[in-house]
């Protein structure tokens, strides 16, 4: 993948009429790893061919699952069973992928072979032991470095264990990791989270046939059960559409519609905290696909307001934090956010490189250890640099719409993880981008 990919913006436009955007990246991962360890054959469509999915798929290859496909978002996985995987031939390559990296450590845990997981420079910085000590709760053993970090070297235990785990923090990464490596371990596994996070491995499973509690807080299984094939349908990434729904909210004129975007419960914190900023987001055709709520959004333009972002509203939109920062720009007032420290451990430190970018367009935002302040302003002409995080240079693409002059964003080489042809759909929406490679 080139490192030289670049954004170049005008300002103004509008954005106008009906896209869609990518397949949930969070579903297509899951997608591959249960249909993978299913019995029987399970056909996917609206399968994210982004780098990151496109890792996993490729982890599954290698240890020995046939999968045709990906064609056009179509793909068909046969089955090796809960016990049939094979040792890869060497290391698997999660490029920057967490969500990958996180949850095949506790697929893999309760596998007979060893395997060492691997990533980019951006992953191998990011903190794995938010998985790998609770992990070893359960038996696993796994080695990484002494920051725990990757590479991840997970060796083979004599016998995972079921824990009943409260998570300290918020993560459906962990979570998932969890009940993932619970499918292997004997007795119940149980996790209680302090906040809801999004539930798509608990929905999944259940589309497989795998047995699921769940109560309140607290989700659980049983290990030793089987997954069946089926029939799944990845509804639009709502992550994706985060960059739609504020451009369309910022910039005069806007009116757009979003197709078939997965509205799942634990994912719609962008729309409430854009409506709880005077967004005009309605949801149409509202309906259910593959076991995902799914629906229209419709979107104009709207003036926003600051607002003191709730707290319960955090996990709800964690990686769509980028975008909304833009919306806070430029709204009227301050906005404040709080107790979203997991963001100084994304792709970058999210909050600082935003705070950066804005500054730099001429947006007064004061960083916090868990936060940011960003107060509304008017939006400048800039050059920013996206240190290869994919949200950081979409957000900023879309900050372009209200900006005074021109916008220039380096390092977008990785939006291709999460959203390819990004910079295509956003042009034919009505903004004014360019691609540059040199």
């Amino acid at each position: 993948m080139p490192s030289d990919v670049g954004f170049v913006i005008t300002p103004g436009g509008s954005l106008r009429g009906r896209v869609r955007v990518p397949g949930d990246k969070s579903i297509s991962h899951r997608s591959i790893m249960l249909a993978a360890i299913a019995e029987g054959e399970t056909r996917i469509s609206g399968f994210l061919e982004g780098a990151d999915a496109l890792a996993t798929l490729a982890a599954f290859r290698r240890m020995g699952v046939g999968i045709d496909g990906p064609d056009a978002g179509e793909v068909v996985v046969r089955g090796v069973g809960l016990r049939g995987l094979r040792a890869p031939d060497g290391p698997l390559d999660m490029g920057n992928s967490g969500t990958s990296m996180r949850l095949l450590a506790g697929l893999l845990a309760g596998q007979s072979f060893p395997v060492t997981l691997v990533g980019d420079g951006s992953l191998s910085r990011r903190p794995m032991r938010r998985v790998t000590e609770p992990l070893a709760l359960m038996g696993a053993r796994i080695g990484a470095t002494e920051g725990g970090t990757a590479p991840l070297a997970i060796s083979p235990a004599p016998g995972l264990r079921g824990i009943d785990y409260r998570m300290p923090v918020a993560s459906g990464q962990v979570k998932s990791s969890l009940l993932l490596a619970g499918l292997y371990a004997e007795g119940e596994t149980c996790v209680t989270e302090p906040a809801p996070t999004r539930d798509h491995t608990e929905r999944m499973l259940t589309g497989f046939g795998y047995s699921v509690r769940r109560k309140a807080a607290r989700v659980c299984l049983t290990g030793g059960g089987r997954l069946s094939g089926c029939r799944l349908d990845i509804p639009a990434d709502i992550s994706s559409a985060a960059f739609f729904l504020v451009g369309a909210s910022i910039a005069a004129g806007s009116d757009l519609v979003l197709e078939g975007v997965g509205v799942n419960p634990t994912r719609v914190g962008v729309i409430n905290i854009l409506r709880a900023m005077g967004a005009d987001i309605e949801l149409l055709d509202r309906r259910m696909a593959g076991g995902e709520p799914v629906a229209e959004i419709r979107v104009r333009a709207a003036p926003l307001k600051g607002i003191r972002i709730p707290v319960d509203q955090v996990p709800l939109a964690i990686d769509e934090f980028p975008a909304l920062f833009v919306a806070a720009a430029c709204a009227e007032g301050e906005t404040e956010l709080e107790g979203a420290e997991e963001l100084r451990v994304k792709e970058s430190d999210r909050i600082q490189v935003m705070a950066d970018g804005l500054t730099a367009l001429g947006i007064r935002a004061e960083p916090r250890p868990d936060g940011l302040r960003i107060v509304g302003g008017t939006i400048g002409a800039g050059r920013i640099d996206a240190h290869g995080d994919h949200r950081i240079a979409m957000s900023f693409a879309i900050a372009g719409l209200r900006a005074g002059g021109a916008i220039e964003v380096s390092d977008c080489a990785n939006v291709e993880t999460s959203f390819p042809g990004f910079a295509t759909l956003a042009a034919g929406a009505g903004l004014g981008i360019v691609e540059t490679r040199g």
